[in-house]
């Protein structure tokens, strides 16, 4: 069997990238968990990987708790920004397998985030209404405004996933669907959108723990769905159909992440760091004043 890929990061060797001190390549987490162009085949990505942190469950977990004041810092930032003219957003897309830990990424992560600058949409399946308007509609009505971070559970992928692992819509609807994604992906970049998309990556053995965890708890029913065992039966079709997605729409402007996410702390670590990584790069700064400081100062002081 091939070696998986997104294994722990190792040092610097022929032809690998210069390694910063932290174990991360030059182009941080992001340049590690990228999927490169060309064909996918996700069984050669180990769901238990840690790549890019050499250490255990407590400590990754205090390492997700360590990014809190400075991802924190770097959103308010891009929300002083947007409320000052500035037309930048990031879109953060989550997908994976039932129980991968989109909303545990939500809880854990964007839960060291102030929540108005936040704009969290999880995607059902959708209604009589929406399906008329077309796959796109309900999409483009749930996109983030200037300033904020819209973070996207489940999202337009579905429509190249289970609708065709399910045949709901005939091949040669969601075929087409593929160039659709990537032009509206590419509109929403041209108009200061940041996409960032997650693809959480678990083994069948991780999910069926998961499931069973639900069942065994009664705390947890709630979050069980008997609908979840018929998907797993379909799980090699389901792998075909991220395969085909991943590899389809992964572009420069748009690309896709795999992450690791049999581990959820490393998970959680993963998907906020990555999400730092693009707010520093995005680098947005505090607005300048456009009143007299010192005369308000002044005025203050009167008081």
């Amino acid at each position: 069997m091939a070696k998986k890929k997104g294994l722990k990061a190792a040092g610097k060797g022929a032809g690998e990238p210069a390694v910063q001190a932290d174990g991360l390549p030059a182009g941080g987490l992001r340049e590690l968990l990228r999927v490169p162009s060309g064909g996918v085949d996700l069984t050669q990505y180990d769901p238990r990987s840690t790549a890019g942190f050499s250490g255990a469950k407590e400590d990754g977990k205090l390492a997700l708790a360590n990014l809190g004041a400075e991802v924190s810092d770097w959103q308010e930032r891009l929300f002083a920004e947007g409320r000052t003219g500035g037309q930048r957003s990031i879109l953060l897309v989550l997908q994976g397998m039932d129980t991968s830990g989109k909303g545990g990424v939500i809880r854990h992560g964007a839960g060291l985030m102030d929540p108005q600058g936040l704009k969290i949409t999880s995607f059902k399946a959708p209604t009589p209404a929406e399906k008329r308007r077309g796959f796109l509609w309900r999409i483009r009505q749930a996109v983030p405004e200037h300033g904020l971070i819209g973070i996207f559970d489940r999202s337009h992928y579905e429509d190249v996933l289970i609708a065709r692992v399910r045949e709901l819509v005939p091949s040669n609807v969601w075929t087409r669907r593929y160039d659709q994604i990537n032009d509206f992906e590419a509109e929403l970049t041209a108009s200061g959108v940041t996409i960032v998309k997650c693809y959480l990556h678990i083994s069948p053995e991780e999910q069926r723990a998961r499931l069973q965890a639900r069942l065994d708890d009664p705390t947890k029913h709630w979050k069980y769905n008997p609908s979840d065992v018929d998907e797993r039966k379909l799980w090699p079709a389901y792998m075909e159909a991220y395969d085909a997605a991943i590899e389809r729409c992964n572009t420069p402007a748009a690309p896709w992440y795999v992450i690791p996410s049999d581990r959820k702390w490393y998970r959680n670590w993963a998907v906020t760091t990555i999400l730092l990584e693009t707010l520093k790069d995005l680098n947005p700064t505090w607005p300048t004043a456009d009143f007299d400081v010192a005369q308000e100062k002044a005025r203050l002081a009167t008081t």
